[in-house]
């Protein structure tokens, strides 16, 4: 189907997904309402967006695709199938799924199917199974590179194709968070709270600090890392040219709960990496000045994921995000003049100055990244810095609309005291 590797990146707002086309993604993939791994997070869409998502992602040459893919209970089914009539009818190209429920009704519908990592594929008899529903098959995380490599090459040998008469094509995860269960199918949020992962819910307990207490003399056990549940994030971009070696077709980029700067950063690093390794000039020299970009964005620092034979899981040694930079919320933007291309915000918070790096986001306008080089206050003229309450402008690359947000990058080891002062 498609002659170069594809690169899917992550949407969970038009933010995103705007930032993901800028960043350079063949294809974007979304939730909408519940039925979605990501049901927990604010940013999902809803039904009613699914033509203007269609219509962005045409318009940009995007291959768009939903994702359906938590166990379906019965009293789901009809919303379900509302869903993949809409998808039909909006023109996305295909739903990701692994509800048996979803694949079959889907295929009825002359919908498109990939099957999701929830379905957990190991080996190539399942992909023959489910070439009956589907031309694209996202492999279980917990495959090494050897074992991908081989359900690549039994496909080929075997000429398994799917629904559309071409080959099966395989689709991996490259980057992203990973979850310490197989394919994700953990059960102790839902033990915990009753909030299943299986339907979208995840809390992260994982994420959290434990102490291990020995029941029956209730001595304390030492442990060497206190995250001894939370995974580093995957990244694959130093062995790239491998993976595609191997005979991979679409390379997946995880993050629908993440921002879009995190979205637009990890996926224009991922399309430098994929166009040198066509031009023949990918490196690993690249490809560790590509992983230090990402580190500026959310991260909980990386290693290679099963793909390298690994056993155990690498795990991280901090909550939360080691990205080296933050954003601060500063302020909306309240004009743009566009023959001149300059944009003037209100500061809601902090300072700005000249030299300060700055991110815009909006749902049409995706993310600017620049440096202020002149700074206009209020009706002052040029100054070298803004304070809060103050309207002030400079100038942009690009188009910003009225009531995008202005943050100022910063590195993570700045506190707000410092901040404030800055």
């Amino acid at each position: 189907m498609h002659d170069k590797v594809e690169l899917m990146s992550p949407a969970g707002s038009f933010e995103a997904m705007v930032a993901a086309i800028q960043g350079g993604a063949d294809s974007v993939y979304f939730g909408v309402e519940q039925l979605n791994m990501r049901a927990r997070a604010t940013m999902n869409f809803v039904i009613d967006d699914l033509p203007a998502i269609a219509k962005l992602c045409k318009e940009n040459n995007v291959r768009s695709y939903l994702t359906l893919n938590t166990i379906i209970y019965e009293h789901d089914i009809s919303m379900m199938k509302v869903i993949v009539d809409e998808v039909k009818k909006a023109g996305i190209d295909a739903l990701i799924a692994s509800d048996q429920a979803v694949i079959n009704y889907a295929s009825r519908q002359g919908v498109s199917v990939h099957i999701s990592t929830q379905a957990n594929i190991t080996n190539v008899d399942t992909i023959d199974f489910y070439s009956r529903f589907a031309d694209v098959m996202v492999l279980s995380r917990e495959l090494s590179l050897n074992q991908v490599r081989q359900i690549c090459k039994s496909i080929q040998k075997e000429q398994i194709k799917g629904p559309s008469g071409n080959l099966i094509e395989i689709e991996v995860f490259a980057h992203g968070a990973l979850c310490m269960a197989v394919s994700g199918k953990c059960y102790l949020s839902l033990h915990t709270q009753n909030s299943s992962a299986n339907r979208g819910v995840c809390i992260q307990n994982c994420r959290r600090k434990y102490r291990v207490i020995d029941i029956e003399d209730g001595h304390e056990l030492e442990i060497d890392n206190e995250y001894i549940m939370s995974p580093k994030d995957l990244c694959t971009i130093d062995f790239l040219d491998q993976l595609i070696d191997a005979g991979v077709k679409v390379l997946k980029i995880e993050g629908r709960g993440k921002a879009a700067d995190y979205v637009k950063t990890v996926t224009a690093c991922y399309r430098e990496a994929i166009d040198s390794y066509y031009a023949k000039s990918y490196s690993i020299e690249k490809a560790e000045i590509w992983k230090e970009k990402m580190r500026e964005v959310y991260n909980r620092d990386f290693w290679g994921g099963y793909y390298l034979g690994r056993e155990m899981g690498e795990w991280t040694n901090g909550s939360g995000s080691q990205a080296l930079t933050r954003k601060i919320y500063i302020g909306k933007a309240s004009n743009y003049y566009s023959k001149s291309g300059i944009a003037e915000f209100l500061l809601e918070a902090y300072s700005l100055k000249v030299g300060d790096k700055v991110m815009i986001t909006g749902p049409t306008t995706g993310v600017i990244e620049t440096i202020i080089e002149t700074l206009h206050v209020n009706e002052e003229g040029a100054k070298e810095s803004a304070e809060k309450g103050d309207y002030c402008a400079f100038k942009t690359n690009q188009q910003v609309r009225n009531s995008d947000k202005l943050y100022k990058i910063v590195p993570s080891t700045i506190d707000e005291k410092q901040l404030a002062n800055s």
